[in-house]
């Protein structure tokens, strides 16, 4: 069992080496307009940008920030398959520009577009990053008439290409069964609020870069396990550091990453090769680990019963769509192909997960 990561140093308003309907999901990040730090990348995308910030004309500037973003989405629709989704995390930006402070509405911005061009726009997740800081309300402090709610919530838009997707393959459906999740992450994940911590990422890198917009590893696990199957393709347009990536390897999907900056490909790298198997394996049993612990709480403690069995994971599960349901671990990350910047991932013959072997990043 291997799964392909390719990464492509290019703009994403261009991914025509991607053929039409070739993915199965998007799951991303962009650079939020009106951001500061993601002011000067959205300015070389196009002159008029940095002409309107020169000239203080915010609008204008929002505007043509998301209408490169536009191209994104665009090239996105083509290159789903029908029933693929897209999957958008952005937040709004607050900005205080000629004295004026006020608030600009991203996720609104991004989901009337792409409803415009063809996509169904599906319930959207809140993530809910809330922060203890002393100083994070904005304003005149204990007066009134000045101060400002705080932001402290972020968007996961979710659109779908076209209908349902078919399943008329047998091989298709097994493949499906196989990437069933556990009925109690069902009733958390798919919930409309997360409550996520954007902590550092729970797998180190060496290198970093001063503008990082990395999500926790968290959110694109459970997105790619949401919407795509074991062995599709996921597809980050902007992919930063290889969060998504990461995700989709610890997911047993192949995936593809857009990025423009091109000095990222050393740490971009680093970061791949030095994703420690044993953490990496760690984080897939977490969730074998809470399953049992939900089932001991669930007959114990509740005095309910569960009543199907898992005969692959050797565990007792809620519904019958569960006992297909495996966990695939890793063996190897490796770089499969240097000149075209691609990984490959190798993952263990192995059902059994009380008794777990772990073996050690390969490198060429």
């Amino acid at each position: 069992m291997k799964t392909e990561h390719k990464v492509i140093f290019n703009p994403s308003q261009d991914m025509s080496i991607l053929k039409d309907g070739s993915v199965n999901l998007v799951v991303t990040s962009p650079p939020y307009p009106m951001i500061e730090m993601w002011d000067d990348i959205m300015g070389k995308q196009n002159s008029a940008i940095l002409k309107a910030q020169v000239k203080q004309m915010p609008n204008e500037v929002f505007e043509l920030m998301n209408q490169e973003l536009d191209k994104v989405w665009e090239e996105c629709f083509r290159v789903l398959a029908e029933g693929g989704f897209l999957c958008i995390n952005v937040g709004d930006a607050t900005r205080t520009i000629n004295g004026d402070f006020k608030l600009y509405n991203n996720h609104s911005r991004i989901a009337q577009y792409c409803n415009s061009i063809g996509f169904n726009e599906m319930p959207c997740i809140l993530w809910r990053k809330e922060t203890n800081a002393p100083n994070k309300f904005m304003g005149s402090g204990m007066l009134p008439n000045g101060a400002y709610v705080t932001l402290e919530h972020e968007y996961i838009l979710i659109f779908r290409k076209g209908s349902k997707r078919n399943y008329k393959k047998e091989v298709d459906k097994n493949a499906r069964k196989d990437s069933a999740f556990f009925w109690e992450e069902r009733n958390v994940w798919f919930s409309d609020i997360w409550n996520i911590k954007g902590t550092r990422q729970g797998m180190s890198i060496k290198t970093s870069r001063k503008r990082n917009g990395s999500f926790p590893i968290e959110l694109p696990y459970r997105l790619i396990n949401m919407y795509s199957q074991k062995g599709d393709i996921v597809l980050d347009p902007f992919m930063g550091l290889g969060t998504s990536m990461i995700a989709a390897m610890l997911s047993n999907r192949n995936s593809v990453g857009f990025e423009i900056d091109r000095t990222l490909k050393d740490v971009i790298s680093e970061r791949i090769l030095d994703v420690s198997i044993d953490k990496a394996n760690g984080l897939i049993k977490q969730r074998f680990d809470r399953h049992l612990q939900f089932v001991e709480d669930r007959e114990n403690n509740q005095k309910k019963e569960v009543k199907h069995y898992n005969s692959l994971l050797k565990c007792k599960v809620m519904t019958k769509q569960e006992e297909f349901l495996t966990l695939d671990y890793l063996k190897s990350i490796k770089i499969k192909d240097a000149h075209d910047f691609a990984f490959e991932t190798e993952y263990l013959d192995e059902t059994n997960l009380r008794e777990l072997p772990f073996i050690r990043v390969e490198r060429k």
